[in-house]
């Protein structure tokens, strides 16, 4: 089904893994659009509720974009590579209704660190290392790099990340807000897991509501407050609504349904 990807359905969670190993899974063409359709496919599968994204082997989550694919490229195929990418993937992840985690093993950097920054939450294995790089090749990132890490660490240290083109181990991640959470390498799946178990204990109607009001206070031109009251609102109209709070009336524990 996939060349570049290893897909696993645990219960209600869907693990991906990006599978280039000999190439520390660097994002091709090819792996950017096989991510799209295993993320698509598991958006629009009822029975997965969590999708948790990591890279094969113990070196790499995703260590950048294949460079060999744009060396010669032109300024019009440049921002032609950006705008796609962003649509088919970056931008199509931080949207979905479903929860994703990442988790990140080794190195993530460039294009590799952009995928783990549009997922909705991030964990590191202590041996991770992350940046981006783009200026020491004489560009900057273009899969929402600039945009994210600001969003998640602030303007002065993403300035610093970006100018520098340098690392930043795991520690310091947890420290500025970039991850959530560092585990030993051997721990990183099964906390990813924790967290994914306790976010099926809840509504996914909610959830989805919730992502899309978290993502709105960062779209130019758009007030998040009105979309959370609009989102808020909605729910009332949902049967996970009249399950949860029935359920907290009967002082029993929900049965969500997707």
């Amino acid at each position: 089904m996939y060349n570049n990807l290893l897909t696993e359905q645990k219960g209600q969670i869907l693990i991906i893994t990006i599978n280039r190993p000999a190439q520390l899974n660097a994002l091709n063409k090819e792996t950017i659009e096989e991510l799209h359709r295993a993320l698509a496919s598991g958006e629009e599968d009822s029975d997965t509720g969590v999708i948790i994204l990591t890279g094969s082997g113990e070196k790499a989550f995703v260590a950048g974009a294949d460079i060999k694919e744009f060396a010669d490229f032109s300024i019009s195929q440049g921002g032609e590579l950006a705008f796609e990418g962003q649509k088919i993937l970056f931008n199509f992840l931080e949207n979905l209704s479903t929860p994703v985690i990442a988790a990140v093993n080794g190195f993530a950097l460039g294009g590799g660190l952009e995928l783990a920054m549009a997922s909705h939450i991030r964990i590191a294995s202590t041996n991770a290392r992350m940046g981006l790089p783009e200026v020491s090749l004489g560009v900057i990132p273009g899969y929402g790099g600039t945009q994210r890490l600001t969003q998640l660490v602030g303007k002065g240290k993403a300035n610093e990340m970006v100018f520098t083109a340098g690392m930043i181990k795991a520690d310091e991640a947890l420290a500025w807000g970039l991850v959530n959470h560092v585990v030993e390498p051997e721990e990183l799946l099964a906390k990813a897991e924790e967290i994914a178990n306790k976010i099926l204990n809840n509504s996914p109607t909610a959830i989805a509501s919730a992502i899309r009001a978290i993502n709105a206070n960062f779209e130019d031109g758009v007030n998040g407050y009105n979309v959370e009251i609009e989102e808020f609102g909605k729910c009332f109209g949902t049967e996970d609504f009249k399950e949860g709070t029935n359920a907290f009336l009967e002082k029993r524990k929900p049965n969500f349904r997707n």
